[in-house]
């Protein structure tokens, strides 16, 4: 059942809505495997190194815009969350006006500083594509955190990840 806030949408909210929650898988198309760049990632996030791991980043999000056959997206990986009496910022999608559409993610907590887990900051990187995905792929005029759109960044996540080492799920 959708979230409270459901009932105060209009008519044609509710629509896009219930239409984004009923997409509940995403199928990744074939290509080559995805371990390489995912390992960069995991290594670059554990080194600590910012320029490598938005290099790592853009690069698996190339291929999956490929992939999917939709416009490029920008990633920039920023060092720590922003955060307010809202909470933390964990990932932002930015959609395209004139130029490509921009994912930020950020690489350290609030509270201590320290680096995000790798499941966690891939988890926020695909959040992001997924919302990309919707507007670009799906053609929804907005973007919500429905059910089917958390499906679909798992269903993501575990595909990316087949044939993956243990550690890098």
């Amino acid at each position: 059942m959708p979230f409270g806030y459901f009932n105060h949408l209009s008519a044609a909210r509710k629509k896009v809505y219930l239409r984004s929650d009923a997409i509940e898988s995403l199928a990744l198309p074939p290509g080559p495997s995805l371990q390489d760049v995912l390992t960069r990632i995991q290594e670059h996030l554990s080194a600590e190194q910012r320029v490598a791991l938005e290099r790592a980043s853009q690069q698996l999000l190339d291929e999956l815009t490929r992939r999917f056959n939709v416009p490029p997206v920008r990633v920039r990986i920023r060092n720590v969350r922003p955060s307010g009496n809202w909470g933390e910022l964990h990932g932002l999608y930015e959609p395209a006006e004139q130029s490509p559409a921009v994912i930020s993610t950020w690489m350290r907590t609030v509270a201590r500083k320290q680096m995000v887990a790798y499941k966690t900051f891939v988890r926020t990187l695909l959040h992001e594509f997924c919302h990309h995905i919707d507007y670009e792929l799906i053609k929804l005029p907005e973007t919500f955190h429905t059910g089917g759109f958390y499906k679909r960044e798992a269903a993501l996540f575990r595909a990316i990840h087949e044939g993956a080492s243990p550690w890098e799920k």
